[in-house]
């Protein structure tokens, strides 16, 4: 445990907007192993690439004992600190997240994201229902003594909440202060990627903030320059792994040649990296 509250504390102060926090988002621990021979600082998990490693869909389908399970066999992979993806928390009250967040931290993470947005096309939890999630998260993480990064994930933006934008941006900028002051460390916006809204949000809070990586957001030297203090990659870097192989396959089952797999040409350390 001592070593999980070091990690716990370093992952913590990588967050202080000194320098941006580039996380990469593993779905195995070989993809973990893969990332952190790497100089990323830490690791986080994505919950739709661990889901489908697991032959499930994201949306909390897949059994919490086996996404903490996967869970566990990343961080026991890596020496870096490791965030996980808790989505919404897996269960319908406050205390069913205290539990979930409890066995997360024994599964061995420094971090947990967790979401306001419900499994359903464009719904978002009550503020309160939400703020109390949070709250139940950190006591939990404080009853066991490790200083857990909680990143609250604010989902306005992914169910395109209002009428307006300025609407949106008031309601994310509600519920991202309600978040914080319920004992968040982090928020994040996802599905905000206009740089002159994040810079916006950024001066509204004064706060880390956390951003999905995508194509057309800005370059990392530009989110660092307006404030933002973390990005990560969430689904994309799954969705790229499994493009490439069922590429690969269906080459191989319409040409029956084998030239795509040789893997060795573009990636001659991966055996010694899984050997």
């Amino acid at each position: 445990m001592n070593e999980q509250i070091r990690k716990a504390q370093a992952f913590k102060q990588m967050h202080d907007r000194s320098e941006i926090l580039v996380l990469p988002n593993a779905w195995d621990a070989a993809s973990a192993r893969l990332f952190a021979r790497l100089p990323f600082r830490a690791i986080a998990t994505t919950s739709g690439g661990l889901a489908w490693s697991l032959g499930y869909a994201d949306g909390e389908r897949a059994p919490l004992g086996e996404v903490l399970a996967a869970t566990a066999r990343i961080a026991r992979a890596v020496d870096l600190p490791v965030t996980a993806d808790l989505e919404s928390g897996y269960g319908s009250s406050a205390g069913d997240v205290a539990e979930t967040v409890r066995a997360a931290i024994q599964s061995g993470i420094v971090g947990a994201n967790l979401e306001d947005g419900l499994h359903r096309p464009g719904a978002l939890r009550t503020l309160d229902d939400a703020v109390a999630r949070i709250a139940a998260a950190r006591e939990a993480a404080g009853r066991l003594g490790v200083p857990l990064v909680l990143n609250a994930r604010v989902d306005t933006y992914m169910v395109k909440f209002g009428a307006s934008d300025a609407e949106r941006f008031d309601e994310t900028l509600r519920r991202a202060r309600a978040y914080l002051a319920a004992g968040a460390d982090c928020v994040y916006p996802i599905g905000l990627a206009d740089t002159a809204v994040l810079e916006a949000l950024v001066k509204a809070l004064d706060a880390p903030i956390n951003v999905a990586a995508r194509p057309g957001l800005a370059a990392v030297a530009e989110l660092q320059r307006i404030g933002i203090a973390r990005v990560s990659t969430a689904t994309r870097l799954a969705l790229l792994a499994y493009a490439a192989a069922d590429e690969a396959a269906r080459e191989l089952h319409a040409s029956g040649r084998f030239d795509r797999l040789d893997a060795s040409l573009t990636h001659p350390q991966m055996q010694q990296l899984f050997g």
